[in-house]
């Protein structure tokens, strides 16, 4: 309903400039209008009790949900992993696809998460036959209206099976023929979920990685892509990736995005796992986002990226939950800061204040979401009213100091989300 105004009072929110008591926001159609600390509710206000932006989750493949649990008992690496993952990909219709969807969705909105990047390649049929629409991609639409979370598209070119090898049978449905056809495919589907998508379904890119395209693919696409749509990839997962891609092009994954204009601000790296010191000045540079993925990365023994050195370089820190052995973004958080403590021998690598904007804002920076960029985390005039409750006096936080929850609180923290000013309670 245009001008829907709302009216919510918080006990305690997190801000521009930290914690403060007694928060009341007003949102009209979904975005903030108004924050006011220190004052008390009024009648008609929706009483809440902790609440912070809604976290992002800025890389997500839906479909790897199903392997949870069922590719542990013999060991292996990334390498092997993935041939479960194509088997499962290429078992799915659109109907499968929406109810493995909506169900992944709704956990991530149960944890959280109010916002998720879907970096998308299940294009086609298995074999590659195309559908006669878009119904792959409209069924994670679908999907996500129906468990009111907000959805970036990112609609993924994958046109090689590994660097200079043609696609294996198993990945022929991810790829469009060519980079035009990809770009023609992705300008119709923008069109068609501008009209069906109802607000809450933007319209993203991503490259798959520097296996997955040519060096003139990586030109058409710099040249065809507009300049305002957020651009993800795969980079630098593992050391293989990366020699191949030395031999074949005489430069690192990053070096070679890089060499083609892809790497600036709209820019975010996935993993970034295996860096040279070159690397991480180019993305620091560039103003890149690192788009990190700690369960995953332990999950599949990828290893642990230098998150701090890129910090340090300029570089936007945001976490997403990848392959969902996981879904919490607390404990990507959690893991964001304890993985480099091992890493590096050392406590208070991050402050709470960075883990609350890889959660938050840096998330919602990468997928194109946030209306001011830059800017420190908190509830603030001009952004989506998406906010989570959370539960500060459950029994695994009691006593905590509430600026230190990234690293104390989980998913059953949580008490709602609130999507657009539809507020909505775990399990429902």
């Amino acid at each position: 309903m245009s001008g829907e105004r709302q009216r919510f009072h918080c006990q305690v929110a997190l801000v521009e400039g930290g914690l403060a008591e007694r928060v009341r926001v007003e949102a009209v159609d979904g975005v903030v209008v108004e924050v006011v600390a220190g004052v008390p509710p009024q009648p008609d206000d929706v009483v809440l009790g902790m609440v912070v932006p809604g976290f992002a989750n800025a890389h997500s493949h839906a479909f790897h949900r199903e392997l949870r649990g069922r590719t542990h008992a013999n060991g292996g690496d990334f390498w092997q992993w993935r041939q479960r993952m194509y088997d499962v990909a290429n078992r799915l219709t659109p109907d499968s696809y929406h109810v493995v969807a909506e169900r992944v969705f709704k956990e991530m909105r149960d944890a959280g998460y109010t916002a998720v990047g879907e970096f998308h390649y299940l294009h086609h049929q298995p074999g590659g036959t195309p559908y006669g629409g878009h119904e792959m991609e409209l069924a994670l639409a679908a999907a996500a209206a129906a468990a009111g979370v907000r959805l970036v598209l990112l609609d993924t070119c994958y046109l090689w099976g590994g660097v200079n090898e043609p696609l294996g049978a198993e990945q022929q449905r991810f790829s469009d023929g060519d980079a035009h056809r990809w770009l023609d495919r992705w300008h119709r589907l923008r069109d068609v979920l501008s009209e069906q998508a109802g607000g809450l379904v933007t319209l993203g890119a991503a490259i798959h990685s520097v296996r997955a395209v040519s060096r003139s693919d990586l030109s058409v696409i710099a040249d065809g892509l507009p300049q305002d749509v957020p651009l993800h990839a795969h980079v630098s997962e593992q050391p293989a990736e990366n020699q191949a891609c030395l031999e074949a092009h005489g430069l690192t994954p990053v070096g070679l995005l890089a060499d083609h204009g892809l790497v600036s601000s709209r820019f975010s790296a996935v993993h970034a796992t295996h860096l040279t010191t070159g690397d991480i000045g180019l993305l620091g540079d560039a103003g890149a986002t690192i788009v990190m993925c700690p369960t995953t990365e332990a999950d599949l023994g990828d290893g642990i990226g230098p998150a701090p050195e890129l910090q340090d370089a300029k570089a936007r820190l945001a976490i997403g939950s990848d392959q969902h052995a996981v879904i919490d973004p607390f404990e990507e958080l959690s893991r964001l800061e304890l993985d480099q403590r091992l890493r590096l021998q050392r406590r208070g690598v991050f402050p709470p204040d960075t883990l609350w904007a890889a959660g938050t804002v840096r998330g919602y920076e990468s997928l194109a979401l946030s209306r001011n960029p830059g800017l420190p985390p908190g509830l603030r005039v001009g952004e989506h009213w998406d906010a989570v409750e959370i539960d500060a006096a459950s029994t695994r936080v009691r006593g905590a100091d509430p600026w230190q929850l990234p690293l104390a609180a989980r998913a059953c923290d949580v008490r709602a989300t609130i999507v657009g000013g539809r507020l909505t309670r775990p399990g429902c």
